[in-house]
Parts: C-alpha cells; sequence; structure tokens
C-alpha cells in the first residue's frame, strides 16, 4: 500500500510537469533529481571507502545537467540551408572545469597515497552517470526533440519493460540473469522485457517520429537492454557497499537513484535516436 500511495503522488507531479509546464520545468525536476541521487551515489561511494568533495561534485552534476539540457536548446540564429540553429555547447567547458577542480582539491589536500586516483575518480563520475542523463532527458523535452509526447513515449516503454520483466520472470523465470548481483532477475524476465518494451517503441514511436519499424525496434532493444544494465550496475555498487537500498527517501521505493538507475542508461540511447537519427532540426 505504501508503494502505491508513494507513486499516487509522484506520478502526477513529474507527468504534470512534462506535460503542462514548459520544457525549463522538466529541467528544474531534473535538477532536483540530480541533486537528490547524487546525495545517495555519494553516501554509497563513502560506504566503499572514496572520499568525495560534496559541495564541488553536486555543482558539476547540476552543471553538466544545465549544459546538456543548453545543448539541445534552438537559438534564434538560422543557418545558410534554412535549419535551425542550436546554443552553443558550455558541455565541454563544465566537464573540464569540474577535472580542474577536482584536481585541484586532490592537490590541496596535500596526502599522497592510493586513494588519490580513486576518490578523484569517483568525484567526477557522477557528473557523466546523474547530470548528463538527466540533463539530455529535459532537452528531449524540447519540442524539436520530441516534445512532451517524446519523453513520456520513453518513460511508457521503460515501465512497459519493467512490467513485463516483472510479470514474465515470475511466471517463466527459472535461470538467474546476474545471481551474484541482482538474484530475483531471471534471463526469461529479461526477454518478455526486451519483447515488451520494444513493442511499446514500435507501436508509439511510429505513431510520434514516423520512422521505421526496423529502427525503432532495434532502439526499443537497445534502450530496454540499456535499462537493464542500469539496473544491475546500481545493484551492484549497493551490493559492493553492503547496501540494500540507495536510501529510504521515497517509502517503499527506495531512493531516488533506486527509481532512476535504469533510465541513467536507457536515456543516453534514446536521447541520440531522437537528436540526430528521428528529428532533424
Amino acid at each position: 500500500m505504501t508503494r502505491i500511495l508513494s507513486a499516487l503522488v509522484l506520478l502526477p507531479l513529474v507527468i504534470g510537469t512534462i506535460w503542462f509546464l514548459p520544457p525549463g520545468a522538466t529541467l528544474v525536476l531534473a535538477l532536483v533529481t540530480a541533486v537528490l541521487a547524487f546525495v545517495e551515489y555519494a553516501a554509497i561511494a563513502e560506504a566503499l571507502g572514496a572520499r568525495i568533495p560534496r559541495m564541488t561534485s553536486a555543482v558539476v552534476v547540476a552543471a553538466a545537467c544545465i549544459g546538456t539540457f543548453i545543448a539541445g536548446t534552438p537559438s534564434d540564429a538560422v543557418g545558410l540551408d534554412g535549419r535551425v540553429g542550436l546554443h552553443p555547447s558550455v558541455l565541454d567547458v563544465v566537464l573540464m572545469s569540474g577535472l580542474i577542480v577536482t584536481g585541484a582539491t586532490a592537490v590541496a589536500s596535500g596526502r599522497p597515497g592510493p586513494e588519490i586516483l580513486r576518490d578523484a575518480a569517483a568525484s567526477l563520475f557522477p557528473a557523466i552517470y546523474i547530470g548528463l542523463p538527466l540533463g539530455a532527458l529535459a532537452a528531449i523535452r524540447h519540442e524539436w526533440l520530441g516534445g512532451r509526447h517524446g519523453v513520456l513515449l520513453l518513460m511508457a516503454v521503460i515501465v512497459v519493460s519493467d512490467s513485463a520483466q516483472y510479470y514474465t520472470g515470475r511466471a517463466f523465470g527459472r535461470r538467474p540473469l546476474s545471481p551474484a548481483i541482482s538474484p530475483k532477475k531471471t534471463v526469461e524476465g529479461a526477454i518478455g522485457g526486451v519483447v515488451f518494451g520494444t513493442i511499446a517503441m514500435m507501436v508509439g514511436g511510429r505513431w510520434l517520429f514516423g520512422a521505421s519499424v526496423w529502427s525503432l525496434a532495434l532502439v526499443g532493444a537497445a534502450v530496454v537492454l540499456l535499462g537493464i544494465v542500469g539496473d544491475l550496475f546500481e545493484s551492484l555498487l549497493k551490493r559492493s557497499a553492503g547496501l540494500k537500498d540507495s536510501s529510504q527517501l521515497i517509502p517503499g521505493h527506495g531512493g531516488v537513484l533506486d527509481r532512476i538507475d535504469s533510465w541513467l542508461f536507457a536515456v543516453p540511447m534514446y536521447y541520440v535516436f531522437v537528436r540526430w537519427i528521428a528529428v532533424t532540426p
């Protein structure tokens, strides 16, 4: 019951923001999600022995999210071919600045040791792991990239896939998919998720993008498979740290990172599809 009540509160908030409010509101939602997910990531990293400058890393995560969103924002400039231009990307500046600040922080600590590279890598990783995918998701909300329909299609594909994995796994699951990482996941459940998630992408994508059925089938399968990898990767982090959930922030669901783990790997594939294959600016 707690799980259902949490979903009844969160789903209208998320869907309402995406559907009724402008793209900037989706960016704000992505930023809040990114910061909360980063806090949980930092706790996992520290449980694994990594020392992270939380404030610095959180700023880089948020900046990476904003930078990716800006990279997908149309500008008023029109090229010679008549196409609408995009705002210049600041993402390279964000990542290079994060690198410099992280390195400078390590130097300022004045503590040589084998943990230096581990801590620096753990500090920069969340910008790529959390900031970039959530910024890309917010960018898809721009009308020329897919708009509200594009974001909700991805949500539908992931929800259909997750549900199919659960029910086909319960009904037909025999062989564990990755017993050392997630004992309850099965090969049969994963196959069910790929099949039904791909069908959802083919049906919704055909209506939204008008792309070929075969290209949508490939993208749908890739999105679902990457979502499964993202789920397993987050489970690997938690299991390595001796944690069951990333936090208890969402009653009945665990933490924010637990809810978006599959998204963080699925979004980049979908973003590439809608930006460079399905939609031409």
